[in-house]
């Protein structure tokens, strides 16, 4: 199933879903004009289609007092289908890692990390960004302040 082949009432689901994931699924079959059997059935098709990947609980960092978001570009001495696997898999197994992006540009990766404070991003820094393998040169870019966060994807046309 290609998202260009979902009708209306499949992107108003994923829609929803992307908005609040724990709505029931009479809820979402009121709002869109279905059965519930019949939204069940929708839903059921996108999960295994592979559009609804999971249903994940977004977390405040604030929260969980990370109040810093680093931005890393690191740039390999190597970019060997082997130094690159090597360095992937040691980012795979970094729980601090958030996101890690592979770039075409002047360095090879974007990192993002969420950091307590100053002091923290130093840790995360020297004992783990430094020695990940093949690294030659890092920089760090500090957000002040996140004026939009991720939302999720465009998936219906506004009415």
């Amino acid at each position: 199933m290609a998202y260009d082949s979902l009708d209306r009432a499949d992107r108003k689901i994923l829609a929803i879903l992307q908005s609040n994931c724990r709505i029931s699924i009479a809820e979402i079959a009121e709002e869109i004009g279905l059965s519930p059997s019949a939204c069940h059935r929708r839903i059921k098709l996108l999960e295994e289609a592979g559009i609804v990947e999971s249903y994940v609980a977004r977390l405040s960092p604030q929260a969980l007092g990370f109040s810093m978001v680093v931005f890393v570009e690191v740039s390999l001495s190597s970019q060997s289908e082997a130094a690159l696997s090597k360095f992937e898999a040691a980012i795979d197994a970094a729980p601090e890692i958030l996101e890690c992006h592979l770039m075409a540009g002047p360095a090879d990766y974007l990192i993002r990390v969420a950091a307590k404070d100053p002091a923290d991003y130093e840790r995360i820094h020297r004992e783990l960004i430094a020695r990940l393998p093949g690294v030659a040169r890092v920089q760090s870019n500090f957000s002040l302040r996140t004026v939009r966060a991720w939302r999720g994807y465009k998936v219906v046309e506004p009415v």
